[in-house]
């Protein structure tokens, strides 16, 4: 499962759920570590250390009280990591990406009363070394809980909007796919998509739903099967040729509506909220930037503008609290959203945007020297959250 913003994952997750046991798994020959004797029940304001290398991943405790947690995660290995926080089914409750070996990240994650796991995963494949983790306790809603409270409905709201439009879109793509119109599939891919990069850190919370739509060719491990959104893409671009992708279609078609219908029903948090708007950006920075995300229709930048556009829904549901516990940092977030728009309007191109392969790598520094600009004040976003 690849996964950025939470919406810094950067990803959003369910906030209850009831206590369910399971056994930890190491995956594609990784090994679980044995888990730690410490636990972190009665000091929530200490990070948790997490010393990850290409053959571990040691966390310093293996319970925590309900609530806040904030893990460190310190890269000591070779390889690129990601660290997770996966309830039963592999739902992600939290997330960092992009750990390069040598760089400490963070990640606030709001978790109720249950068994979890925290994952490593180097190299970035696999399900990676997995640790138990027990959260215990009663849930103590913050004092401002209303205001919190409209904020992640007005949130939800917007996540409304988009999903209803998603569907729109991809009926209309699973239609031209399945009729065979090459062109008419070409112009509405990218559209389509954009409704998916907004809503994509929710969407990320339901397992094995994420990669069946959105997984690339590059993310594909041994024995999976390959389907969603990017599987058609090649067959466009590259094959020419969709007359064998109806059941692909269908599929996708089917997993989209199961999204859209699961985050309906998803009950999110605060700190969900500041995390997916991160990951999104996170997105943007790992993979829209590099042209790796569509490699062969070359659509990135309606993928960037979409995450961009996803992680300031966010950011602007919290803004009410922002506003009365930090206005310095509303100040910094509107200009770096502003100058990151700026320089994303100057790719425009018609309706749409130019495509990848068209822009310099001087204009593609440009972008991301704005969106890591971006990234940095929103990171601080979940530690007033929860204050």
């Amino acid at each position: 499962m690849r996964t950025p913003i939470a919406l810094a994952a950067t990803g959003l997750a369910l906030t209850a759920l009831s206590a369910c046991s399971g056994e930890p798994q190491a995956g594609n020959g990784d090994s679980a570590n044995s888990a730690p004797t410490k636990n972190a029940m009665n000091d929530k304001n200490a990070k948790i250390t997490v010393a990850a290398t290409d053959t571990e991943c040691k966390v310093a405790v293996n319970e925590v009280s309900t609530g806040t947690s904030t893990f460190a995660i310190t890269n000591a290995g070779s390889k690129v990591t990601e660290f997770y926080v996966y309830a039963p089914g592999d739902r992600v409750m939290g997330e960092v990406e992009n750990i390069v070996p040598g760089l400490t990240r963070e990640v606030v994650v709001d978790l109720p009363a249950g068994d979890y796991e925290t994952t490593c995963k180097p190299g970035t494949v696999g399900k990676g070394i997995r640790n138990p983790l027990k959260v215990s306790g009663l849930h103590q809603p913050p004092a401002d809980d209303a205001r919190l409270a409209e904020a992640i409905a007005g949130y939800k709201r917007y996540i409304t909007s988009q999903s209803e439009t998603l569907l729109v879109r991809t009926r209309e793509f699973v239609g031209a796919v399945k009729a065979g119109d090459i062109g008419k599939a070409k112009g509405l891919y990218p559209v389509a998509r954009t409704y998916w990069e907004r809503i994509e850190p929710v969407a990320e919370i339901f397992g094995d739903l994420d990669p069946a739509i959105d997984a690339r060719e590059a993310d594909l491990e041994d024995g999976q099967e390959w389907t969603g959104y990017h599987r058609i893409e090649k067959d466009l671009w590259v094959k020419k040729d969709v007359s064998t992708d109806g059941p692909i279609a269908d599929k996708l078609m089917a997993d989209v509506t199961t999204v859209v219908n699961k985050s309906a029903a998803a009950r999110l948090s605060p700190v969900q909220l500041a995390d997916g708007a991160k990951e999104l950006l996170d997105e943007v920075a790992t993979r829209k930037i590099t042209g790796e995300e569509n490699i062969w229709s070359h659509t990135d930048l309606w993928d960037f503008d979409a995450n961009l556009e996803g992680s300031k829904a966010a950011v602007q549901a919290l803004r009410p609290v922002l506003e009365e516990r930090s206005p310095d940092l509303v100040k910094t977030l509107d200009a770096k959203f502003a100058a990151a728009e700026t320089a994303l309007d100057a790719h425009r191109e018609g309706d749409g945007w130019k495509l990848h392969d068209k822009l310099s790598k001087e204009e593609l520094r440009k972008l991301s020297d704005t969106i890591n600009a971006l990234a940095e004040p929103i990171s601080r976003i979940a530690a007033v959250v929860v204050k």
